[in-house]
């Protein structure tokens, strides 16, 4: 009898086991088929933001300890582990890690002694994509100085400001191009400042290491680089870019994916935040090999590729359309590239450029030099600038609030304070000034700091970085650029200030009244330039006259490529320049009644606008 129970009882028992196994069998898959219904990407997320969160946990306890390491501090570690590995490619030779570091050893020491340059000072540099930009870059911190990176394309007024308003007084120089900009378009310089070219007087310099005191950190919001950006408005300022915000973009390749033993691809100019601080940066974080070329080329791209084994190249999103342009060859997908990370990239081109070029997983990243948020499209969503989740908006507060576009200026409640989108809905991005995302502002001027922050938001007291972009976030969270505002379009790769472009054509003399904008171009990223103009009584339009005006003081990427003669300029009730209607207009002939004049290369001057040209234009005939 007690048998025959306990034969039963282990019946029963094991009915109940094998009954509750399968209910949590079935609760696991009901489960896992909800996650993946309702939260498809929670573990991609997850792991994602876990990387994220533990290397800003690394960064908090710099702070808290005080042991801060730097971008400068990682390369003299990869010097020590890694010193015969390729670090820079660029024009067929080949630099080692540690042969940047005795480079930069060198200039260090010619910093000091014949140069006279002490920790603090703050140095600018003029130099076009080339290994002595990271030699000198790296010399000038290892010696103490922080470094202003001038942009190479711009001239006369707006390189001198740049050079003032970060507080250098010395300009570094590179040999070729640089220096010939340099003597061409700045004859003025202040009595203070010392022009030194120092690639000269290297041959008799030592390569003995600097005391590392000289470039020891003591905090992470120290100041380490000036960066220039249009803004919104005015000329360029200098972003300050300090210890904190270099390790961060130093991740970004890190955080895709990247490893040591890839190959990265930098056409992008040096003097940009992409280049230098996620490029370079990121290329020092890895301890992998850089690819650098001088400037990018569309038919010795994938050659480039081949020949040096790239599997990762940064872009922005024209770069991206000019390859797609180029003839197919049956040599397309021949290639080790598996990752491209950048910015601006429009879903069709991403789209044909997949399709073409092979499944290159496309990383984008949101964020401007100055900023203080990231958005980042780990999940690789075709046309995504970002990705945002629960998790990440517990860390990083962002908002996306009402924006009237035709009065240029955010939509605001009964009591004074702006309006969230719902989801889906187009709205200006702010993000909130914390601890944890602060906000370094401009050097040289705490005004033009406070004009990019916006106060008193939702409550009494906050304070929120306005990006002047207009985005949306889909119900999966995943984030979309929709457009500009203010006073900035891009193009070309550049960003374009239209206050700056507008006191440069008021200079000419038949211009009474100037309205600059950005106007979209089939074919082409971004918005070409176009101005509005009322022309002075008494004078007539000359095509000639402005042509060699806007070529003589603005670089390429900023002279309006349309003109539109106009009687009278609209404005709003508070007398601002209407741009809304103007860009809606855009430069069709067939429906602006007033006169229009596109740039004109071959003629050397501004010529009528007809419907062949625009039709040309349209077609992608017309290069512009």
């Amino acid at each position: 009898k007690h048998a025959v129970m306990l034969i039963l009882v282990g019946t029963v028992s094991m009915t109940l086991c094998l009954g509750c196994l399968s209910v949590l069998v079935a609760l696991a898959l009901s489960v896992y088929v909800l996650q993946k219904l309702c939260f498809p990407y929670f573990w991609r997320d997850l792991l994602f933001l876990q990387k994220v969160v533990r290397y800003g946990v690394k960064l908090e306890v710099f702070k808290l300890t005080s042991s801060v390491r730097t971008v400068l501090d990682r390369f003299l570690q990869q010097v020590q582990r890694i010193p015969d590995k390729p670090f820079v490619i660029y024009d067929g030779n080949v630099h080692t890690y540690r042969d940047i570091d005795r480079r930069s050893n060198r200039l260090a020491n010619v910093f000091l002694e014949k140069a006279n340059l002490r920790k603090g000072d703050c140095v600018a540099l003029l130099m076009n994509n080339e290994p002595d930009f990271l030699c000198v870059w790296f010399g000038l911190a290892k010696v103490g100085c922080s470094v202003a990176f001038l942009n190479t394309n711009i001239k006369s007024k707006s390189l001198l400001h740049c050079f003032n308003s970060c507080g250098a007084k010395t300009l570094i120089v590179g040999s070729g191009k640089s220096l010939i900009s340099l003597k061409r378009y700045t004859p003025h310089w202040t009595k203070h400042t010392e022009v030194h070219s120092l690639l000269d007087k290297l041959e008799s310099a030592s390569e003995k290491p600097v005391p590392a005191a000289l470039h020891a950190a003591t905090s992470l919001k120290t100041p380490t680089l000036y960066i220039f950006t249009s803004g919104t408005t005015g000329l360029p300022k200098a972003a300050v870019i300090s210890h904190l915000q270099s390790l961060k973009a130093a991740a970004g390749f890190w955080a895709f994916g990247a490893t040591e033993d890839d190959v990265i691809y930098v056409t992008l100019p040096l003097y940009h935040s992409a280049a230098s601080l996620i490029g370079v940066g990121g290329t020092i974080e890895l301890g992998a090999t850089l690819v650098l070329k001088k400037k990018f080329s569309a038919s010795q791209f994938w050659n480039d590729c081949r020949k040096h084994d790239v599997t990762i190249f940064q872009y922005i999103g024209e770069l991206c359309r000019y390859l797609c342009n180029q003839t197919k060859t049956e040599l397309d997908k021949v290639h080790k590239v598996r990752m491209g990370v950048g910015n601006g990239l429009h879903q069709d081109v991403w789209q044909e450029f997949q399709s073409r070029f092979g499944k290159i997983k496309m990383c984008e990243v949101y964020g401007s030099t100055e900023g203080n948020l990231c958005f980042m499209n780990h999940i690789g969503k075709i046309g995504s600038v970002g990705r945002s989740n629960f998790f990440y908006r517990l860390l990083f507060k962002y908002d996306l609030v009402k924006y009237d576009i035709v009065k240029d200026e955010p939509v605001k409640d009964q009591y004074g304070f702006c309006r969230r989108v719902d989801k889906g809905e187009m709205g200006l991005l702010l993000s909130k000034v914390s601890a944890i995302s602060p906000f370094f502002g401009y050097a040289g001027s705490k005004e033009l700091t406070e004009k990019k922050l916006m106060r008193n938001v939702f409550v009494k007291g906050d304070a929120y970085f306005n990006t002047g972009d207009l985005m949306a976030e889909d119900h999966e969270g995943f984030i979309f650029f929709r457009d500009r505002v203010g006073d900035t379009f891009r193009w070309k790769g550049e960003n374009v200030s239209t206050t700056e472009v507008t006191e440069i054509l008021g200079l000419v003399d038949f211009i009474q009244e100037v309205n600059v904008y950005g106007v979209q171009v089939p074919g082409h990223e971004g918005r070409g330039g176009m101005a509005s103009i009322i022309v002075r009584s008494g004078f007539i339009f000359d095509g000639k006259k402005l042509f060699e005006h806007v070529v003589r003081d603005l670089p390429g990427y900023a002279r309006p490529l349309f003109i539109r003669l106009q009687e009278v300029m609209e404005t709003t009730s508070t007398f601002k320049q209407q741009k809304f209607h103007l860009v809606q207009s855009g430069f069709n002939p067939s429906k602006v009644v007033d006169p229009l004049y596109v740039l004109d290369y071959k003629q050397k001057s501004y010529i009528p606008l007809t419907d062949t040209i625009y039709q040309s234009i349209s077609a992608g005939e017309h290069k512009l």
